[in-house]
């Protein structure tokens, strides 16, 4: 599952990350690594997504989201 195909309001885990180059670095940068817990706020399907990543909002287009794997996480 991708980034793109997740659901307004759901938590998620990142799995992979598959970027190459300074987008990676940069979502790194800003606290985007593997492992990390995401919550989607927004999703434009044909623009932005908008998601919130250790407490800080951020927004990223469509082709990026499409590279970013995801898992849901399950409450109990």
């Amino acid at each position: 599952m991708t980034l793109v195909s997740g659901k307004i309001g759901n938590e998620y885990i990142v799995l992979e990350i598959r970027l190459e180059g300074n987008a990676k670095r940069r979502l790194e940068a800003l606290g985007m690594t593997e492992g990390t817990k995401i919550s989607i706020l927004n999703n434009k399907k044909n623009g932005a997504l908008v998601f919130k990543v250790r407490g800080t909002r951020l927004a990223i287009g469509k082709e990026i989201a499409e590279s970013i794997a995801i898992k849901e996480v399950i409450s109990v």
